[in-house]
């Protein structure tokens, strides 16, 4: 039986997004989540019908799409809303380095793109590798992600992975398994205690501010502080567990532990 491909896709988080651009499939995109920036002309091209948590289900059904791509426990009620009007509904919950690379094959086989999806996962593949090895001769500094600051949230698994492929050492590994976040949450205290050589943060939907994690109670007592080795890596790049994680962002994650080195040599 001949397989046709989905023509009319709505994505609703922003890494199918880039993943099919990347895939060259573009056109079959007709809707996508207000957070998609990559590429770029994604926003000049492609009508936004949702948030993350929230979408314009009369604006989807509008578009008349054949297929919709959500992520997580957090879309399951747009999910299961779009189910209820008879829309086909595909759930991502990829949370590890090997679940995008496993959501980058399956959304090409569902394209029609298998081959070119199988080059592209292993040209990611082959780079981590790459970057791993050269990693293992380094210092291996202990790293705090801060995903959130109010309650202090530490990374996600992905997030922890590429902090280990990039030579750093996880600063709550405990954590970084959970894939909620509120099994995530760590007190201040528990920070400090960690002593983390070099502090990475993200904030979802507001700009890092240094300055004030660096002004915390008690903090003026790590090491990351001390040396002002506190770092934004912006949320596109590392907080979607798509393409850009596993580029951009592992890149910004070199960066900042580059500056590590320099200065403990």
């Amino acid at each position: 039986m001949k397989y046709f491909p989905p023509e009319r896709i709505v994505c609703l988080t922003e890494e199918t997004v880039e993943t099919l651009y990347l895939l060259g499939e573009e056109d079959r995109i007709v809707g996508v989540s207000g957070y998609a920036v990559r590429p770029k002309r994604v926003r000049k091209e492609k009508p936004r019908v949702s948030a993350f948590t929230a979408a314009d289900i009369p604006k989807i059904l509008s578009l008349k799409p054949d297929l919709v791509l959500t992520f997580s426990d957090l879309q399951a009620e747009i999910a299961a809303e779009l189910i209820r009007a008879g829309v086909t509904v595909t759930a991502y919950n990829q949370r590890d380095v090997a679940g995008i690379l496993a959501m980058i094959r399956h959304l090409g086989a569902t394209v029609n793109q298998l081959k070119l999806a199988e080059r592209l996962a292993n040209r990611f593949e082959a780079r981590l590798a790459q970057i791993a090895a050269s990693a293992a001769k380094g210092s291996h500094p202990i790293v705090y992600f801060e995903e959130w600051d109010d309650p202090l949230i530490t990374g996600i698994g992905w997030v922890s992975e590429l902090i280990g492929i990039a030579g750093g050492r996880e600063a709550f590994p405990d954590h970084a398994v959970q894939a909620a976040a509120r099994d995530r949450i760590v007190t201040s205290d528990e920070v400090i205690a960690a002593a983390p050589d070099v502090i990475l943060a993200s904030w979802c939907g507001k700009k890092v501010r240094s300055e004030r994690i660096a002004s915390r109670s008690g903090w003026n007592t790590i090491p990351a502080v001390r040396r002002s080795l506190i770092f934004e890596i912006k949320s596109p790049l590392i907080l979607q567990p798509g393409p850009a994680a596993l580029t951009d962002g592992l890149d910004a994650i070199m960066t900042a532990l580059a500056r590590y080195s320099d200065q403990v040599r």
